[in-house]
């Protein structure tokens, strides 16, 4: 019997669905079950345990080689053209949220205020699985870290609307490299730019710029072995989940609620309140309220607290 579900989105995407998908793999124990991705989350995908094969997916574009699917799982959104990339499969089943273009379906309503790992792990319950909302850990990666033992410093995001300045970013890394700690800064093929200046203006040297040249998995081992990990609303965040690596996290415009970590006491989340457009064309309002001083002095207390 085979299973494909569908989740062709960013890393942070994939690690909030992970215990939904575990849910599934406890539950389907005789079925193959193939995860739709983006072709750079494969090894992570395989990492979570909860998957036999990988295909390689972009966004809503039809997903090629299905071959049989006997059941089709929307962990990827409410329709209704997640829900048309899987019905192109033919499964003779199709477990996804309930939503009016396809009024056939039975499933439960969406919920625009429920927190994104909650969310799926409704879904899969309501078809009759029993998913764990915690179950959030990646084991170990293979790889080595990159950096072990470092700050890590990601200033980069998916949209403009989550990126807090990189002047103020420089600030908190310079801060936290004067008090003897060793800092690195990430970011994505198209976040070196940002990664540059945050290293300049800190005045951290070259060798602190991991971006641009730090796959998904190597990324995994760096933040495993990390300290620390500071960044705003991004999978960089999620990772430290996985790992219950310390962080200290920015959120803005999207509330915590929706997307922030458990509520552990090696995460220190910051938000000043308010819901802003998560994809909007210029950092939010919220997020700029957010001093420099203030991560400065959440870093330190929780790299404090790591070493007492």
């Amino acid at each position: 019997m085979a299973v494909i579900a569908l989740r062709a989105l960013g890393l942070g995407d994939l690690l909030t669905v992970v215990p939904a998908l575990r849910a599934l793999r406890r539950g389907l124990p005789d079925h193959r079950v193939t995860l739709a991705v983006p072709r750079s989350l494969a090894t992570l995908a395989r990492m979570t345990g909860a998957v036999d094969h990988v295909l390689h997916a972009s966004g809503l574009r039809p997903l090629r080689s299905c071959g049989r699917v006997d059941i089709a799982v929307n962990l990827h959104g409410r329709g209704p053209q997640s829900h048309e990339v899987l019905r192109r499969c033919r499964p003779a089943e199709l477990l996804a949220f309930a939503h009016p273009a396809f009024p056939a379906h039975m499933g439960p309503a969406w919920d625009p205020g429920e927190h994104e790992v909650d969310r799926w792990c409704r879904l899969v319950a309501w078809y009759g699985f029993a998913p764990d909302p915690g179950d959030l850990d990646l084991p170990a990666p293979a790889c080595e870290s990159p950096a072990p033992g470092a700050v890590v410093v990601h200033p980069g995001a998916g949209s403009p609307a989550r990126r807090w300045p990189c002047e103020r970013y420089a600030a908190v890394a310079a801060a936290i490299h004067a008090e003897g700690h060793k800092v690195v800064v990430t970011g994505g093929s198209g976040e070196t730019a940002q990664a540059r200046q945050v290293v300049a203006l800190a005045g951290l040297g070259p060798a602190a710029d991991l971006s641009g040249r730090t796959p998904p998995p190597r990324v995994a081992a760096l933040v495993a072995g990390a300290r620390l990990v500071i960044c705003g609303d991004t999978g960089m965040g999620h990772l430290a989940t996985a790992y219950r690596t310390a962080s200290v996290l920015l959120f803005g415009p999207t509330p915590p609620a929706l997307w922030g970590p458990p509520r552990r006491p090696e995460h220190t989340v910051l938000w000043t309140g308010g819901d802003g457009d998560p994809h909007g064309r210029a950092p939010d309002p919220g997020l700029l309220q957010i001093p420099a001083g203030q991560v400065i002095a959440a870093a330190l207390r929780s790299l404090r607290a790591t070493t007492a």
